[in-house]
Parts: C-alpha cells; structure tokens; sequence
C-alpha cells in the first residue's frame, strides 16, 4: 500500500497535524505547532524511499517524522521553506544526496547560552 494512502498530513496557520492508518498496524495522530517548532532536518533518499522531514519541536524530546511522499507531504516541505524554517539553497543542495542527513539550525546554534 502506497505511503500516500496511509499517511495524512495537514497544516493551517497554527498546527500541523498527521493522521496515520499504517497497514496492520494501529492508526495513531499527533500534532504540533509551528510556534513549537525549533529545528527541522532533511534525509533524501533513493528512488526506492521517501525523503523524510524530522520536525524537533519543544513539545517533545523525538522528532516527528514526516515522509515527503505521504498525503500532503510535499505541501508541508513546500510550507517548511516559506516559513524560513528550512533554507531553501540547502534543499536544493539535499536533493541529490542519498541518506545525508541535513539540519537547520545546526547544532551549535541551537544551544547558544546568550539566548534568553
């Protein structure tokens, strides 16, 4: 069963929601807000798998992670680089790296002291 047809993912203005009915197993949803939002990383993959999104957010200590090929996948990615949350010159640069794993901020950043 096509990772399209099981795995959901919606977003408005707020929250990002994913509803997933994955094939013999049982159905799960999450959510999170963008506000929440403070590192996004990019694994491309090959042909034979889907890129994935992992969003690390302050509401939990895992990362979601989101298939670009599920329902609505791309549309979230497409919505990650608008919003500045991924820059759009790495994504590019991810596209033909197989399982490099790419992350905004970097570490380094997002552990600064001088933040208040």
């Amino acid at each position: 069963m096509p990772l399209h047809e099981w795995f959901f993912v919606t977003f408005d203005d707020r929250v990002v929601r994913m509803r997933v009915e994955p094939p013999d197993r049982e159905p799960w949803d999450a959510e999170f807000t963008w506000a929440s939002v403070v590192r996004v990383c990019f694994v491309a993959e090959d042909l034979y798998a889907s890129d994935e999104i992992y969003v690390f957010t302050t509401q939990r200590p895992e990362s979601y992670s989101i298939p670009t090929e599920a329902h609505g996948g791309a549309d979230l990615w497409s919505e990650i680089l608008r919003r500045k949350l991924f820059d759009a010159e790495l994504a590019i640069e991810a596209a033909p790296t197989e399982g490099r794993l790419l992350t905004i901020p970097p570490p380094h950043r997002l552990f600064r002291t001088d933040q208040k």
